[in-house]
């Protein structure tokens, strides 16, 4: 087949506007034009892609099947451009991350702050993402650093251990477990409990704990966010559990943190590809990240 990228575009434009005369536009070429081109893409597919009704188009499901592949390409070109426009606007060097959602959110903000003071002109990249395809991404060399939560590094890549802490119980005000300064698993018999979702590993490990012992707390509310069991929490629909980053971000304003007398291990990994080119910015933003991980040590040790 000779189909061209100009035949890509005109049926692109016709997906896109709805018309000739809108394609037309958008192309800025005339109509006859647009109709012409589309009718070769048709002939060259051997299949019809619009049904013409009442002189208008009207794709058909052949025509919505290659739309959808279309924009797949269309939105990969878009990424090529626009790594290709940061590479000139930040001509002093980029970082790429990717990470789990909840380090975007309430780790890798002070790191960003702390590294970018330092490196004028430099950019950084964040990609949230949720397992596994964090660990598919990195191990595609795609990054130049992974925050996983994961004890296995992916293939082709190395893992160092960043921090690793307890996870904590969060309450609203008010809450009569508040008068406790360290939470055991008895404490929370009966309690009504906003949870992390099934799936979650976390989740898992404080469902086993509690089984163990032979404990029923009151499932109130299924959230896969820690930064929503927080919220939860702060509108006094119950208690949970979640890591002590998402719960020291969300301190005060109606919200409390206590240790758990059973550790739960919650485990930050720095995840960096062994096949990517390097990238010498990874070594000084790995050294904002100590920097913020001993703060928050400093910060975790008195409930920790």
């Amino acid at each position: 087949m000779n189909i061209t990228l100009r035949h890509i575009e005109v049926f692109r434009a016709l997906m896109t506007a709805g018309s000739v005369t809108a394609a037309a536009q958008i192309l800025f070429t005339s109509q006859p034009t647009v109709s012409r081109e589309l009718a070769r893409l048709e002939s060259l597919l051997g299949i019809a892609l619009f049904d013409r009704v009442r002189g208008r188009l009207q794709p058909n499901a052949q025509a919505l099947a290659l739309y959808e592949e279309v924009q797949r390409s269309y939105v990969g070109l878009e990424r090529v451009v626009s790594v290709a426009s940061r590479l000139k606007q930040f001509a002093q060097g980029q970082i790429s991350v990717i990470c789990l959602p909840v380090f975007s959110q309430v780790l890798l903000p002070s790191v960003c702050a702390r590294f970018l003071a330092q490196h004028e002109g430099v950019s950084v990249a964040i990609t949230p993402q949720d397992s596994p395809f964090l660990e598919e991404w990195l191990a595609a060399q795609s990054y130049d650093l992974g925050l996983t939560e994961q004890d296995t590094a992916p293939a082709g890549t190395e893992q160092s251990l960043l921090l690793e802490v307890n996870e904590v119980c969060v309450l609203p005000d008010g809450h009569p477990l508040l008068s406790r300064q360290v939470l055991d698993v008895d404490d929370f018999a009966g309690q009504r409990f906003v949870s992390l979702a099934p799936n979650d590993p976390y989740r898992q490990l404080a469902d086993e704990m509690f089984r163990r012992r032979g404990v029923e707390r009151r499932l109130i509310v299924e959230t896969h966010s820690a930064v929503s069991v927080c919220s939860m929490v702060r509108q006094g629909i119950g208690v949970g559990i979640v890591n002590p980053l998402t719960a020291w971000d969300h301190v005060g304003h109606g919200l409390h943190i206590r240790p758990l007398a059973m550790p739960i291990p919650f485990r930050v990994h720095a995840v960096r590809p062994l096949h990517r080119p390097g990238n010498l910015l990874v070594e000084r933003f790995m050294a904002a990240l100590r920097e913020e991980v001993a703060r928050l040590l400093a910060t975790f040790a008195p409930s920790s």
